[in-house]
């Protein structure tokens, strides 16, 4: 089941983050980076505001399978730009297609605000991510000049069928 997520799902929501990100930085960032007390602590506040922004500045959406949070995926609009800032399935729960659902949640809600445009940035190594993104029609917009360790990556929102 893919719903909003709630103040009562933060935590449940960082802890899958920190098992996600754990998957493609271990080993190429330091662990107190992305799993550290500090890291940790503003994971917990970064989603308890993203969750209690208001709808028209973005949404944070759950996949729930029997009462577990299995996914969490998150973005932003703001300057006139909207950006899918986080989209992560718990490593237990891969292949199920939580991923998709949660894609498919955040296109429709695209769609129904009338988004044209979407921009994500995905860590260079996360090559399990850039496959996903691609296969949903995620594109390096030839533009753009790659820097640092993450690539950014546009999705022109498809119109629902029948428009």
């Amino acid at each position: 089941m893919i719903r909003t997520a709630l103040p009562s799902d933060v935590a449940a929501i960082a802890a899958l983050h920190a098992r996600a990100r754990a998957t493609y930085y271990r080993g190429r960032v330091p662990e107190e980076e992305y799993n550290g007390t500090a890291e940790t602590a503003r994971s917990r506040e970064g989603w308890a505001r993203a969750v209690g922004r208001a709808q028209s500045q973005g949404r944070v959406f759950c996949a729930e399978r029997d009462g577990e949070v299995t996914g969490v995926a998150a973005y932003l609009t703001a300057d006139g730009e909207t950006t899918l800032t986080q989209l992560h399935v718990d490593p237990a729960h891969w292949r199920r297609g939580t991923g998709a659902a949660l894609h498919a949640a955040c296109l429709d809600a695209w769609r129904r605000a009338g988004i044209e445009r979407v921009r994500l940035e995905v860590y260079g190594h996360n090559l399990r991510a850039q496959a996903f993104y691609a296969s949903h029609g995620w594109r390096p917009d030839p533009a753009d000049t790659p820097s640092g360790t993450h690539r950014t990556l546009w999705l022109r929102v498809p119109r629902a069928s029948g428009e």
